[in-house]
């Protein structure tokens, strides 16, 4: 005789210690009803989708910024896009508080840094976003023969309307007509510190590689802390 599929699997069972002989083996079988959503749901999911839809299309529009040029800025640490793309500055430091000696500046375009030295000793680092491609950092020896604490830039800006508020963004003068109604304002640059023409080091916004017209962006702190320790006539070395 055929066993039934219940009685192998009962033996089975018993022969793997899952079921002392002579007990009972009991098959249960669960069906779950199928289940319908309530018509009086469908509408409120469809009113909470439109509502998270704008809410995330606002986030993603860009208004006018009032009193707040783009070009080559110092943006203030909360108003930087939190990117990967953007640089978090792990490198830039100060040691210098104290330290004696004659004020000298090495700028290394290929790793980025500018190194603060005081009479041969190592004072601090800082983060640098040099010139791109088309406006390279111009290499050599020079020296700082002009500080400007809250210099601005009479190049790149963007045009503002009366407000303040930005109509037309990261312009440059000599190419850009302004759109009636609006005035030029020239990019912040505070804590310059010129060496070369028109190039300094200053504040700026720092992507995380060369992207500048040729001037050195530092971090605000790194910028002001080199500032305060130069004087006109300090070496500043710049390197490829």
């Amino acid at each position: 005789m055929r066993a039934q599929p219940e009685q192998g699997l009962r033996h089975a069972l018993i022969d793997a210690g899952q079921m002392p002989r002579g007990g009972a083996y009991i098959e249960t079988k669960t069906r779950l009803a199928p289940t319908r959503m309530s018509p009086l749901l469908v509408p409120q999911i469809i009113r909470l989708f439109l509502l998270s839809t704008l809410v995330l299309l606002a986030s993603c529009q860009s208004g006018g910024m009032r009193g707040q040029t783009q070009y080559l800025e110092a943006f203030p640490s909360n108003t930087v896009p939190h990117s990967a793309m953007y640089n978090a500055d792990q490198v830039s430091y100060w040691d210098g508080d104290g330290v004696g000696g004659a004020a000298s500046i090495v700028i290394d375009l290929s790793d980025q840094k500018a190194y603060f030295y005081k009479g041969g000793t190592l004072a601090g680092v800082s983060a640098l976003s040099t010139g791109d491609e088309k406006h390279a950092t111009k290499t050599g020896n020079f020296k700082i023969f002009e500080k400007d604490q809250w210099h601005k830039s009479n190049l790149y800006g963007d045009f503002v309307d009366g407000a303040g508020t930005v109509v037309m963004a990261n312009i440059d003068v000599t190419k850009d007509k302004p759109p009636p109604g609006t005035r030029f304002e020239g990019s912040k640059m505070h804590h310059f510190m010129r060496f070369s023409g028109g190039i300094g080091m200053h504040e700026g916004f720092l992507p995380g590689y060369p992207a500048s017209h040729g001037c050195v962006r530092m971090p605000p702190h790194m910028a002001a802390i080199f500032y305060n320790n130069v004087a006109k006539g300090t070496p500043v070395t710049v390197r490829p």
